[in-house]
């Protein structure tokens, strides 16, 4: 069984930041848009060295974004940031009419999703982020695991002709995926081999899957595990091949079942493969004020609750 090592926990909007960072002095084209969060966004750096290419909007998000839109028809690469909650929530007719609908080239840049928001509360979290940005057309949707993916994928949005929602989170994770390591965008990451379940993961829940996988094996479960980085478009490919292997499937996400991960792989599954599965996922609900571990264990994304959803699916077979 493969070992995956935490090199160090960071948070994932610092490698938004980085990422961004590196951009800067890459592409000219990239410029970069705030909505009165900068810091939060780690997009400091970026601003202090490119000044010309940062617009700070202030506390209005739809104009930020109807700004954004505009940006693109003159060639530029426009990134906003500011909270998952309120890059989509506030703003989705915005993102609907002027982005998605026309096709624009604007990278959505959401920090602070989830429940690992943590003590602002159920009005600053948001758990239904996926399923708004999923369900536009032509929109790509992207959830990454740690802070070296999410670097990477900034990187790759920027190559990517094409409206992008970028996710990521507030708390220090465990970065355990290659640093520098390259991202493709709709290509599921096989973490680990397994033949008893399939468990398929995103966000800040993939390390939480590994570490399930370890706790499986020593029980006698052999479990393979698939980064799912992209959500749409999603790989149907890698998901079915494992289905078909291991004869379930566990789906792990920080966002509400009803409209994320674990739905667009019941899709694939119920259309191509029928196969038993499990969701991991908030039931229906708000969050709360709480720290990030505390709401994790509360509603049950966490290790734990993947090795318990794993051993229910596997009775099913």
């Amino acid at each position: 069984m493969k070992k995956y090592t935490d090199t160090g926990k960071k948070d994932t909007r610092s490698g938004f930041g980085a990422g961004l960072t590196e951009l800067g002095k890459t592409n000219e084209n990239v410029v970069a848009l705030c909505a009165d969060l900068t810091g939060s966004l780690k997009m400091d750096e970026f601003k202090e060295n490119h000044p010309e290419r940062f617009f700070q909007v202030g506390i209005a998000e739809a104009n930020m974004i109807g700004m954004a839109a505009g940006m693109t028809i003159g060639g530029k690469i426009p990134f906003t940031g500011t909270f998952a909650n309120f890059s989509t929530g506030r703003v989705y007719d915005q993102i609907r009419q002027s982005v998605a609908y026309s096709g624009k080239n604007v990278k959505i840049c959401a920090s602070h999703a989830g429940v690992t928001l943590g003590e602002d509360g159920a009005t600053h979290q948001i758990l239904e982020d996926i399923g708004l940005m999923k369900m536009l057309p032509g929109m790509t949707v992207i959830n990454t695991c740690d802070y070296n993916q999410t670097k990477a994928a900034t990187l790759a949005i920027a190559a990517h002709d094409g409206p992008v929602y970028l996710r990521f989170g507030r708390p220090k994770v465990a970065n355990f995926t290659e640093e520098n390591g390259t991202f493709e965008i709709g290509k599921a990451v096989k973490l680990q081999e397994g033949t008893d379940v399939t468990i398929v993961a995103t966000g800040h829940l993939v390390w939480e899957a590994l570490l399930a996988a370890e706790t499986l094996n020593e029980q006698g479960i052999s479990a393979e595990v698939i980064n799912i980085h992209t959500i749409k478009p999603l790989d149907d490919e890698a998901i079915l091949a494992s289905a078909k292997k291991t004869g379930c499937v566990v789906t792990a996400e920080e966002h509400n079942y009803l409209g994320g991960l674990g739905e667009s792989v019941a899709r694939v599954l119920a259309s191509h493969h029928p196969t038993p599965q499990e969701f991991v996922a908030t039931q229906d609900t708000f969050g709360e004020s709480g720290t990030p571990d505390q709401l994790m264990d509360k509603y049950g994304l966490n290790a734990e609750a993947i090795v318990k959803a794993s051993k229910k699916v596997v009775k099913r077979k």
